[in-house]
């Protein structure tokens, strides 16, 4: 499950300064906030909207859970952030439902393998490679189980239900995130931070009964864009307990 990121900037690329030249290695280093998550900006991927670093206080809550309520264009798709199994990751979801970065963005990829089975969200730009123009650390699950279908042990099962981060990488979790509609075989790589509501469990059936979208290489596809357009109208925390 991993998002796709573009570099602008290749490495040994040059940038001009004022009447010299500079290497990619007199850049200036990117801003990391000082707390536990260490929050770092990705200037080479600026955000996709406007958005400051996340608050990075000493502290970083670790307890109790966050309700989040979503409605789009398929039904409504309630979350529940666990801020135990992933603090940062909780954080930086609330930080951006804040300030509206997730309204009106479009649910870019839905996959119908036998073993993966997600709708992945949270690119304002609906291709698969914007994001919140920084990255921070992963907090891999520990408690999965084994996946029955893999012989080797090294998958897990990402349950019907999960809510996790997708990634283009180890700690570079953004703004993308999937939820799991049927239950998935993957490398514990990816951090789960909260589960899909029930009513929200309708919603992802009805989008992954709709299909996905056919191209003019392969007309019955099981990955790509949903037939459904699925927009998350809003998205905003509600109950703390």
């Amino acid at each position: 499950m991993k998002k796709t990121l573009v570099t602008a900037l290749a490495a040994g690329a040059l940038f001009v300064a004022g009447n010299g030249v500079a290497t990619a290695a007199d850049a200036p280093p990117p801003k990391t906030t000082h707390g536990p998550c260490q929050y770092t900006g990705t200037p080479d991927d600026p955000p996709a909207r406007p958005v400051p670093l996340p608050p990075d206080p000493r502290h970083t809550p670790s307890h109790g859970q966050v309700d989040v309520a979503i409605p789009t264009t398929q039904g409504a798709l309630p979350l529940r952030l666990d801020r135990a199994k992933a603090p940062c990751t909780v954080q930086s979801f609330l930080h951006l439902a804040r300030h509206r970065f997730y309204d009106h963005t479009v649910c870019h990829r839905l996959t119908a393998y036998p073993t993966l089975k997600v709708l992945q969200c949270g690119d304002p730009t609906a291709t698969g490679e914007g994001g919140p123009g920084y990255k921070y650390k992963d907090e891999l699950p520990v408690d999965l189980p084994p996946a029955p279908t893999d012989p080797t042990g090294a998958r897990r099962v990402y349950a019907r239900g999960l809510l996790a981060m997708a990634n283009a990488g180890p700690d570079t979790n953004g703004s993308q995130f999937f939820v799991v509609y049927g239950d998935s075989a993957l490398r514990p790589n990816y951090t789960v931070f909260g589960t899909v509501g029930a009513e929200g469990l309708k919603t992802l059936d009805k989008v992954a009964a709709g299909g996905i979208q056919p191209t003019a290489d392969d007309p019955a596809p099981v990955d790509g864009t949903p037939v459904l357009r699925t927009e998350l109208l809003r998205v905003r925390p509600g109950c703390w307990f």
